[in-house]
């Protein structure tokens, strides 16, 4: 019938040549920002520029995960960070934060029983206009020569906990631009600072920073990027000009009068 006509009529001289995809793609490296001692995270594959179809159009807004013990050499590899393309210069892809993670098995293995799991989140824009949604999560912790089994706290304390948690992540990320915000999840300073703090309502334990998310950025500035980078020499100030780096020469510019 029908099946039996088609194949032969496909098979009429008409076999397409085949041809490996992979002869038309070309490989780029991935650059981690200056934030991370590990530069170079890996490479990427894009099929060539042809016609108007550009390779760069393509790798733009690509996301890469990358354990934290990779971008750092260290062992800390339940932290994963999220590096989007945001811009391609040669064979190069500069990337910028994207959002950070804990992995699946170290969030299973801190929820226990007999003890409250304390959660909070909250939106907050940075001073150089990332709009960031950062969440915590903490537990409650038994203290010494304590008798009594389990460590749950009051619905009242887990409100004052939470109140707390959210005012000192809105003041970290608040008062500082998306890089220095980066180098506090680094070493996961805001969760030592929130144990601190919330000594005095409940003892608790194994407060992280478990997720962040960017909802907004400002627009794409190339020089910004390429500053995170440590790529340019010097900054630009308000007019565009270019801003010596110290110890770097510049040419003086030429006096119309002595």
């Amino acid at each position: 019938g029908k099946q039996w006509y088609q194949r032969r009529v496909r098979g009429k001289g008409n076999k397409k040549k085949i041809i490996d995809p992979f002869t038309k793609k070309e490989w780029y490296d991935v650059k981690a920002p200056s934030m991370f001692s590990v530069r170079d995270i890996g490479k990427t594959l894009v099929t060539r520029t042809t016609g108007m179809k550009i390779a760069s159009d393509a790798l733009k807004g690509r996301v890469y995960e990358c354990a934290l013990a990779d971008l750092n050499d260290d062992e800390n590899a339940f932290r994963k960070f999220k590096l989007v393309c945001e811009d391609v210069q040669g064979k190069y892809c500069y990337t910028n934060f994207h959002g950070m993670d804990l992995t699946r098995d170290k969030l299973c293995s801190l929820v226990r029983k007999w003890q409250t799991l304390i959660e909070a989140h909250v939106d907050v824009k940075t001073t150089d206009g990332y709009l960031l949604r950062v969440f915590c999560m903490g537990f409650t912790k038994r203290v010494s020569k304590q008798i009594k089994k389990a460590a749950y706290a009051k619905s009242s304390q887990v409100r004052a906990i939470r109140k707390k948690m959210v005012d000192i992540m809105t003041k970290e990320a608040s008062t500082e631009d998306l890089k220095s915000f980066v180098n506090k999840l680094i070493p996961d300073s805001i969760g030592k600072d929130i144990e601190k703090e919330c000594m005095d309502i409940y003892p608790l334990h194994d407060v992280h920073i478990r997720k962040v998310k960017v909802l907004k950025k400002p627009k794409f500035d190339a020089s910004k990027l390429m500053d995170l980078h440590g790529e340019m020499g010097g900054t630009t100030d308000e007019s565009g000009e270019i801003i010596s780096a110290p110890g770097e020469f510049v040419e003086p510019t030429i006096q119309e009068s002595v």
